[in-house]
């Protein structure tokens, strides 16, 4: 996961801009998906990044992720828990001997 001197370069960032003030849990979330929308611009009309700007690539996803991060904190979740609580939701809505290989949905499986 992102270690906490990460995660604190981010907090000292917006802090020392005083950036909290607009950074509402609905703010965030937008942002979330205005920048994940930035990402698949990226790939807009290709598999491969466009032109192969992997660089591009990693700005948007970092953009993603400190947005992630700050909406994490907002609303009081450790994002070690929330993922790890996650993936095992998802191991029991996709078993291995049902979902391996398989795309389908876990209602289709």
């Amino acid at each position: 996961m992102l270690s906490d001197s990460t995660i604190s370069l981010i907090r000292q960032f917006t802090d020392r801009r005083n950036w909290d003030q607009f950074h509402t849990s609905g703010n965030l979330a937008k942002s979330i998906s205005i920048e994940a929308a930035e990402l698949l611009e990226c790939y807009q009309w290709s598999e491969e990044a466009r032109d192969n700007d992997i660089e591009h690539v990693r700005e948007e996803l970092a953009d993603i992720l400190i947005y992630c991060v700050m909406m994490a904190d907002k609303v009081g979740c450790d994002l070690d828990e929330i993922i790890i609580d996650k993936l095992a939701k998802n191991a029991r809505k996709y078993p291995v001997e049902k979902s391996y290989g398989n795309s389908e949905k876990y209602r289709e499986l």
